[in-house]
């Protein structure tokens, strides 16, 4: 009996140690990320982006979009692309193996024949190519789809990037709308980096579900009606918003979202591009490529541009959210593994001594710890063991912080970029992060686990069904 007490007493005080450190961590990152959000917004006013545009000193880029089964969108993502404030660029459609009708809607549509002048073969492993199309009309010249077997999202990437003829690569999905400027916001810090090499920047990503489209265009911003999709709003606005500035800041941030990031295409090919078979293909590759500068005492960065830059559709259900996060979760641990050499290494800087160990602490770690104070929690209460003034406490005190966190970023959200400004929306956002803790946060912590489990006994392989519903049209 003593033995259980002690272990006990143990794991309760390392958890508000842990707790007290978590916490500590998230107020300091947002309140960062807070500052450093305002100092860009001033120093964006003035910057004139029409100047990048018709600039001759523009840099090429070679913009990448995958698409599998992205059948009720992926003519619309093209229209958003082709219209994008950029001129020196190519569009590269990766169709990987779609099911459904993805590919003969483009063939259709931009008018497709086949391209012998590009070589199916590069420096990175893919799939068989099955073939490369070009346009035969004047207004796609810019168009490029391959039509590849089915080898995933990194898979793809690779075959695009072998096939990219510019030095800049910028990754997006099928089934995202860019804002219009969004590729000259993007590589612009390129532009300016002379110290250290820019090697991969990234910009917010929001959530497209019921905003309405037309001509490939955002044409309408809109809550989502569906309480899942809108929680997801408010994930995603208090996730970049309250966090990656500050990780930018300090040169230490690990994501750029696979939904949109603009990559050096030389360091992406050097360190090996796209990790086949990894479920978190955009956070290994970050990490991968500043392990590559690190390894040869190369100085560099990685910059995260804080305007909503893409839009893209998220999980509208629970099976598709628990696909979706419990591949987050084994893409998460496939990285640390794969880069353990670096946690707590100092010789990798802050990649080693901050960011790494950050995200194995407070990132895989977080949903174990919870699951077992769980358990523990009803053990003690089935058995009259819980101090329940203590615990209430407690409770107030967590839910409390979660709260003011999510205020807070609704508040940045509104004092800043303000995407939603319907009567009501913001109080729609204020219910879901009231709600939040009781239902999304341990459904989330719930495929978390199972993630770590499913990638340990090997019981699931592939990404996980997604499926995609299409934009809202405007009228």
């Amino acid at each position: 009996m003593n033995f259980w007490h002690t272990a006990l007493q143990w794991f309760s005080n390392f958890v508000l140690v842990y707790s007290i450190l978590s916490l500590g961590s998230y107020l300091l990152i947002a309140l960062f990320s807070i500052r450093e959000t305002r100092r860009y917004l001033r120093k964006l006013s003035f910057t004139n982006y029409r100047v990048l545009a018709s600039s001759e000193l523009a840099p090429s880029i070679s913009l990448l979009a995958t698409a599998y089964n992205e059948g009720p969108t992926i003519l619309d993502n093209v229209r958003s692309l082709l219209s994008l404030h950029y001129e020196n660029m190519e569009l590269i459609i990766i169709n990987d193996g779609s099911k459904d009708d993805t590919l003969e809607k483009l063939i259709k549509k931009l008018e497709l024949v086949p391209d012998t002048t590009r070589p199916c073969e590069g420096q990175l492993a893919c799939k068989p190519i099955k073939g490369v199309y070009r346009s035969t009309n004047p207004i796609y010249r810019k168009v490029v789809v391959i039509d590849k077997e089915n080898g995933g999202k990194a898979d793809a990437m690779n075959a695009g990037i072998n096939l990219a003829r510019n030095k800049y690569i910028v990754a997006t999905d099928g089934d995202c709308i860019l804002e219009q400027d969004a590729l000259l916001k993007m590589v612009k810090p390129f532009l300016q980096s002379t110290n250290r090499q820019m090697i991969a920047t990234g910009g917010v990503v929001r959530i497209i579900n019921d905003c309405e489209v037309h001509n490939g265009r955002l044409s309408k911003i809109n809550m989502p009606r569906n309480l899942i999709v809108r929680t997801q709003v408010l994930e995603y606005i208090r996730a970049f918003l309250l966090g990656r500035m500050a990780w930018s800041r300090i040169n230490g941030l690990l994501i750029v979202s696979g939904a949109f990031g603009c990559f050096d295409r030389d360091v992406v090919i050097a360190c090996g591009g796209y990790q086949q078979g990894s479920f978190g293909e955009d956070f290994d590759l970050v990490v991968s490529m500043r392990r590559y500068m690190e390894e040869n005492g190369l100085p560099y960065r990685v910059q995260y541009i804080p305007e909503p830059l893409c839009w893209t559709e998220a999980p509208a259900s629970f099976k598709f959210l628990n696909n979706q996060r419990n591949r987050w979760a084994r893409g998460l641990i496939q990285t640390l593994w794969k880069h353990r050499k670096t946690i707590f290494n100092p010789s990798y800087g802050i990649l080693g001594i901050v960011s790494i160990p950050y995200f194995l602490l407070f990132e895989f770690l977080a949903p174990f710890i919870e699951f077992v104070g769980f358990i523990i929690f009803l053990v003690l209460a089935i058995t009259g063991m819980i101090d329940w003034e203590h615990f209430l406490a407690l409770l107030a005190f967590v839910l409390g912080f979660g709260y003011l966190l999510s205020f807070f970023a609704i508040l940045m959200e509104v004092s800043t970029f303000n995407q939603y400004r319907n009567k009501g929306d913001i109080r729609k956002l204020m219910f879901a992060a009231i709600l939040e803790p009781f239902y999304f946060h341990p459904f989330v912590t719930y495929s978390a686990i199972r993630g770590h489990i499913d990638l340990l006994l090997k019981r699931q392989k592939g990404w996980g069904e997604m499926k995609r519903t299409g934009f809202k049209k405007a009228v």
